[in-house]
């Protein structure tokens, strides 16, 4: 992965720390490069700004997964769940469900 990718977006994050796009595009080019534990700082950074933003808390649990954090992972994508069900979108929360049955 390119590392100019990543400058980019911690320049964004700099330039608009308050922005949770800004947080979820770096948080997910880290999980994306298997940066659990950074992934899991931005990304929390991302629902601490939008605590109902669906991608983010998936991402989120994803990164938790991925750093072995299966009961946080579980916690976090039932909440995005929920939240996908609340804003109308039941395909994600599909999805979602078959997340949360991979960590068992």
């Amino acid at each position: 992965m390119s590392d100019a990718r990543l400058e980019q977006f911690k320049k964004m994050v700099a330039q608009f720390p308050d922005a949770p796009m800004a947080w979820f595009s770096l948080g997910k080019l880290q999980l994306e490069r298997k940066e659990y534990d950074s992934a899991i700082q931005s990304l929390e950074s991302a629902v601490r700004l939008d605590p109902k933003y669906a991608a983010a808390l998936v991402s989120l649990g994803d990164a938790y997964a991925g750093a072995g954090q299966t009961d946080k992972a579980k916690e976090v994508l039932t909440t995005a769940r929920d939240h996908a069900l609340a804003q109308q979108h039941p395909s994600l929360a599909e999805e979602i469900d078959e997340r949360i049955a991979d960590l068992d």
